[in-house]
């Protein structure tokens, strides 16, 4: 045995640097002090190290760079150099399947980003890439360290530089489970799905101190950026649980959902639900007054397998549905109107929920059915005011975009341009069915004899009772529940207990579809 000079090296010297490599490594596992991983729990939140042994199958994590520490000096840093630069690297298998991760460790640093730091998330994220796998973020830190100065903020540039070559070709989840303040909670923003936890994450860009500050608003760090106002009201998490291991779990059952990258399709699975079952609950339902509100749910529940789906956003937006679930093994995306709330109209946020789900589901090889129950787009000052041209737009744009096999089911109402936005056989959908109980107009049948036979109504000697008859004749003549199969503007009209078969056969057609989308460096969507 010989060193790298040649010169006889002893064999106890080996065994005693391999003795003091395990130790060094027993330190890196354990973390900068008792006292820190103290104080971690005290937060009612795991370690970093507890966090990748959830989320990856057991014993699977190979670590990247353990051994990495910074180089800065000055502020008191060259004399606190602690092994990782307080962020573990690495990769494992979620389901059998590489996954790519890196999770902040608080305890060092409070988790803030320096040079070295960084860098090992640049390494990673690049890995990530190059080996065509998932990569997911568990983020806990206190944004740039402030005593590396612009090195530090250089850092957080390269990130988002690699997230968004990222974007579209490997799923990227970003999970919050502290801190995410300043530039940094633009990392998430980029990513595919955010996950948080409540009570101990928060985003923001910036915080209460200077919120109070400038505006003199008083307000908890919760309050301003916690789990629930992102995933209620603003629409940055996608998803919120109340304790990390739930969140961690719902993290590897969204993995189990989506392919490794843009070049394969998602992982198919046996199912023992028949392919052939009758939903003969469809028939109680969906009522088929059309001014009557049901739950989309369980529509959706009838029709997937085993009634297990995903939703996203499922508090933000909720007129819209945006879900995850299968269809005879094949995992699909659906989107769907929610008549429960708002009538399932079409609005501003329902319109980026959507097209934003569609965009992901088409990068990512997942087929699109989309449902359909909409009695237009939302009328108002505030909606008009607000651009909802521009965002329902985004929502057309994303479904002409989009290559994947796609079909619409149209349970109830489909009127306007909220019928064309929401994938019609004119915007490109593959295949469009309807139950008996659609009704297809340019809208409802007393807005539309209002306008058609005002003078006769204003003449007549009982206007209510002439109204009433024009209602019924223009519903007879213009939406009866064949007039656009008799066009040719929807392929069947479906029994409702056949939607799940129909949809299965659909899908198994469609699995070789080929679509080029025009050569161009990148469309130029509406913003």
């Amino acid at each position: 045995m010989s060193n790298l000079e040649g010169a006889p090296v002893e064999a106890s010297d080996v065994r005693g640097r391999v003795a003091e490599l395990h130790a060094i490594r027993e330190q890196v596992r354990r973390g900068p002090s008792e006292r820190a991983t103290q104080a971690q729990k005290a937060k009612g939140k795991l370690t970093a190290r507890e966090r990748i042994d959830l989320l990856l199958d057991e014993g699977s994590f190979s670590e990247v760079e353990p051994l990495r520490r910074h180089r800065a000096s000055g502020f008191g840093l060259e004399s606190k150099k602690p092994y990782t630069d307080g962020v573990i690297t690495g990769w494992g298998t979620v389901h059998g399947r590489t996954v790519f991760v890196y999770a902040h460790d608080f305890r060092i640093f409070g988790g803030a980003l320096g040079e070295a730091h960084a860098t090992k998330i640049h390494k990673i994220m690049d890995m990530a890439i190059a080996a065509g796998a998932p990569l997911v973020s568990l983020n806990d830190g206190a944004g740039a360290r402030i005593q590396e100065g612009v090195s530090a903020l250089a850092g957080y540039g390269g990130i988002f530089q690699r997230n968004t070559k990222a974007s579209g070709v490997i799923p990227q989840i970003s999970v919050m489970l502290g801190p995410c303040a300043g530039g940094a909670a633009y990392s998430p923003a980029l990513t595919d799905f955010v996950f948080m936890v409540r009570e101990t994450s928060q985003m923001f860009i910036t915080g209460p101190d200077v919120v109070r500050a400038v505006t003199g608003e008083e307000i908890t760090q919760n309050g301003l950026g916690g789990a629930d106002v992102h995933a209620e009201t603003s629409g940055v998490a996608h998803f919120a649980y109340d304790d990390e291991e739930t969140c961690l779990e719902e993290v590897r059952y969204l993995l189990s959902l989506l392919p490794q990258n843009n070049r394969e399709n998602p992982p198919r699975v046996a199912s023992e639900d028949p392919a052939d079952r009758l939903g003969e609950a469809l028939l109680d339902l969906v009522p088929a007054d059309g001014n009557r509100p049901y739950d989309m749910r369980k529509v959706i529940e009838e029709i997937v397998d085993d009634g297990e789906h995903l939703e996203i956003h499922e508090r933000w937006a909720t007129n819209i549905i945006c879900s995850l679930g299968r269809l005879d093994g094949q995992v699909v995306g659906i989107v769907a109107n929610q008549p429960q709330s708002l009538a399932g109209v079409l609005d501003i946020e329902a319109s980026e929920k959507a097209a934003r789900f569609i965009q992901m589901c088409d990068a990512f090889n997942i087929p699109i059915i989309t449902l359909l129950d909409v009695p237009g787009f939302l009328p108002g000052v505030d909606q008009e005011h607000g651009g909802i041209i521009r965002h329902g737009a985004k929502l057309l744009y994303a479904y002409c975009n989009a290559t994947v096999p796609r079909i619409s089911v149209i349970l109830r109402k489909a009127y306007g341009g909220a019928y064309i936005v929401m994938d019609s056989q004119s915007i490109g959908a593959d295949l469009t069915y309807a139950w008996p109980t659609n009704e297809i107009a340019v809208m409802g049948a007393e807005g539309a004899a209002n306008v058609i036979f005002r003078k006769q109504i204003a003449e007549a000697d009982d206007p209510e009772a002439m109204r009433a008859r024009m209602v019924k004749e223009y519903k007879a003549e213009l939406m009866h529940p064949y007039y656009a199969a008799e066009r040719g503007l929807i392929d069947d009209v479906i029994d409702p207990v056949d939607t799940r078969q129909v949809l299965i056969r659909a899908l198994a057609m469609l699995a070789s579809k080929h679509a080029d989308l025009p050569s161009r460096k990148h469309g130029n969507p509406p913003q």
